[in-house]
């Protein structure tokens, strides 16, 4: 064991991402082996600055992580600012035009009796939470167990030893980088953090998640899928608060993204949830595989908040707070998994949350996922001192949680839709579990010459959008939106598809400046990643910023 437990640069457990899922995981594991040395980093400037979710959360695994460290945490005021309420009114609406909304609640509760997926939808007994707050929270939680939180830290690459099939640590990136990448006054060379169980809870597309994939040679057995989701918090009225209520959610679909045989067709939709202090959370969510070439998922969240119900509820509110991230939709299809034993990790290396891509799309929910999967860490780094046998006792412990027999149980979901269509696919989608393996198409692969034939009332704001994301970046260092052919944006996208990541990009980081569409704005990334999996010919990569920079949500 590490006998300096302040010298983070050799430790015996680290993770990588302070979210849901790597701080469960540290809380856990300190709570059962407190002799371990456990150091969790996170590029954010603090624990939850980079976490965005709706969020329901099913309360059973918070319970399970917390139950045994903080005994009546339920009562305490921390979990009553994370925990808001609990869901009493389940709004599932479908939106057929601007005006109407009609319940689906009826639908899903015989869905449910039916035993059918769709009834999974139903949230009733869930709580509404602020998963930035969440992670705020269990980051304290964590450093009062003993375990180094480390927030500002940006891991640029996994030292992985193919030969040995496991991975040393984890490299830092370099800070001090003028614009074109020479060392400045002030250069800091990235440092090495060894380390001999590494977990990568950095949520979704996360880079040294997806370069881990492709240097261990795990495989997804379907293609992942994304959507962006974008949210705004508004505050509204005394009356308007009071109207809508402090125990309802709202979960709708229809207009602006989908109308049945006529279009549009973009899956996704609405969510509506109260934050407490007046305050209610609006967002759209839009998966990537949408085939028009000028869609904006904000300009659909205008569209989303022009709607009779909607508006009623929000007009005249002030804006508070805005984000964007994506989400991973594939489920169990696009888990990457070890080949030769189907573990999700390899060696001493596993995926946790987001970063697997635990996301149950029948229950439009992943957040109980990821603490889940950080519990099953836990569980395998008590119950086991070989680093080569972290990967194999991890998926074991995600199988005794039910973690994957409930993602298996959605499986094909999201797949028949990006397949089918979202009319043909949500037919479809019923009897999912029946229906052979579909091969899917990579999201970028998608996007046509086509327009979105909704146009928002005015073009969005996104100048305001980012400015109350708080994000900002050191101006001087490289960019780290990669633009790999110049000349495919100039003479391709451009001519074809407009440069479709100046529209899409949520926080106006794209331009086009002369005849080339360029990141130039580099200062303005949210770390959504939207560009790297919807550029038509996938030709972006995004790459780590300096520690500490990027959004800073505080209730998202």
């Amino acid at each position: 064991m590490n006998d300096n437990p302040q010298d983070y640069r050799k430790v015996d457990v680290l993770i990588v991402g302070a979210g849901p899922a790597g701080l469960a995981a540290a809380i856990a594991a300190k709570h059962r082996r407190p002799e371990l040395a456990i150091c969790v980093i996170d590029k954010g400037a603090a624990p939850g600055n980079h976490a965005l979710s709706g969020a329901v959360l099913e309360p059973g695994a918070l319970a399970r992580l917390l139950d045994p460290v903080r005994p009546g945490w339920q009562e305490s005021d921390e979990a009553g600012a994370v925990l808001l309420a609990r869901v009493e009114s389940d709004d599932v609406l479908w939106l057929p035009g601007h005006r109407r909304a009609v319940s689906l609640l009826p639908l899903l509760k015989t869905a449910r009796l039916l035993g059918l997926g769709y009834g999974r939808m139903i949230h009733g007994g869930d709580y509404i939470c602020s998963v930035s707050r969440l992670a705020a929270w269990l980051g304290k939680i964590a450093q009062e167990l003993g375990v180094e939180v480390l927030p500002g830290f940006a891991a640029a690459d996994l030292l992985w030893d193919q030969g040995a099939g496991r991975a040393a640590g984890v490299k830092l990136v370099d800070q001090g980088r003028d614009k074109e990448g020479r060392p400045q006054r002030n250069f800091l060379a990235g440092e090495t953090i060894s380390a001999d169980f590494i977990l990568l809870a950095e949520g979704c597309d996360g880079l040294l998640s997806e370069k881990f994939i492709t240097m261990a040679g795990l495989q997804r057995a379907g293609e992942q899928l994304y959507s962006l989701g974008v949210k705004e918090l508004i505050r509204v009225s005394d009356e308007q608060y009071a109207k809508f209520g402090d125990r309802r959610v709202v979960h709708a679909m229809g207009f602006p993204l989908w109308t049945p045989l006529s279009g549009p067709d973009v899956f996704g939709g609405g969510i509506m949830y109260p934050m407490g202090e007046n305050r209610i959370a609006v967002g759209i969510i839009a998966g990537l595989d949408y085939r028009y070439h000028d869609f904006n998922p904000q300009n659909a969240l205008s569209l989303f908040k022009e709607h009779h119900y909607v508006k009623q509820f929000i007009d005249g509110g002030t804006l508070v707070e805005t984000g964007a991230k994506m989400i991973p939709e594939g489920g169990w299809e696009a888990v990457p998994r070890c080949p030769q034993n189907g573990t999700v990790g390899k060696g001493n290396v596993v995926l946790l949350g987001d970063a697997a891509g635990l996301v149950n799309m029948l229950k439009i929910k992943g957040l109980h996922n990821a603490i889940e999967s950080g519990l099953a860490a836990a569980e395998a780094l008590a119950a086991n001192g070989s680093p080569e046998k972290l990967a194999a006792a991890y998926t074991a412990a995600l199988e005794r949680a039910g973690v994957v027999r409930e993602m298996a149980a959605a499986r094909n979901f999201r797949q028949c839709i990006a397949r089918f269509g979202t009319t043909a696919g949500l037919l479809l989608a019923a009897a999912g579990r029946l229906l052979p393996r579909f091969k899917i198409k990579p999201d970028y692969t998608h996007l046509q010459r086509e327009a979105f034939p909704r146009r928002a009332p005015a073009p969005y704001d996104k100048d305001t959008f980012t400015a109350l994301a708080r994000t900002g970046h050191r101006e001087e260092e490289p960019c780290h939106l990669l633009i790999g052919d110049e000349a495919l944006c100039r003479d391709h996208c451009l001519a074809k598809f407009n440069a479709p990541c100046i529209t899409f990009c949520p926080a106006g980081v794209y331009e086009k400046i002369g005849p080339q569409p360029r990141p130039a704005n580099p200062s303005n990334c949210l770390h959504c990643k939207t560009c790297q999996r919807k550029c038509p010919f996938d030709n972006i990569r995004w790459t780590v910023p300096e520690g500490g920079e990027g959004p800073r949500y505080t209730t998202m």
